[in-house]
């Protein structure tokens, strides 16, 4: 049986995963590559990071992106949740204040869902002090549609 989800429930799984799958549109072929992102409630984005190349030079040209979600369980219990949105980089302060927002998130959910502590994330957030920041982008939430199937 299929359920759609309400948009509570569908941001309790966004909020509660940190691996998703980008789609975008480049010379009018689709795209799909798995992210690690994190969704701020607060601001109803999802921050991101990408290192400088197609992607980035994609969702520049065309700023219209979707990002899926899926939990599973087994083949026949899982949901999936798809947010469309657009693209937008950040630079400066704010690409620091939204890397420091996405790494002391990630860190948090890491450790609960993973129950394990993760050194790397202080080495990533130390990028936000110096010049080898990385890209820092936002999805600006426009849909949120969640499904779910039960048994």
């Amino acid at each position: 049986m299929y359920i759609t989800l309400d948009q509570k429930a569908s941001k309790s799984i966004l909020k509660n995963e940190y691996l998703g799958h980008l789609s975008y549109i480049y010379q009018n072929r689709p795209f799909v590559v798995p992210i690690t992102y994190y969704y701020d409630a607060e601001r109803n984005v999802i921050i991101c990071y990408s290192a400088e190349g197609h992607k980035m030079n994609a969702m520049r040209k065309n700023n219209e992106v979707a990002l899926n979600i899926v939990d599973v369980d087994h083949l026949t219990k899982w949901k999936s949740v798809m947010v469309h949105g657009k693209f937008e980089q950040l630079f400066g302060s704010d690409a620091k204040s939204y890397l420091h927002v996405f790494s002391l998130g990630i860190k948090t959910l890491i450790a609960e869902k993973e129950l394990i502590e993760l050194s790397f994330i202080s080495e990533f957030s130390s990028k936000a002090i110096n010049e080898n920041i990385p890209m820092i982008f936002i999805i600006k939430i426009e849909e949120i549609t969640g499904k779910m199937r039960k048994g």
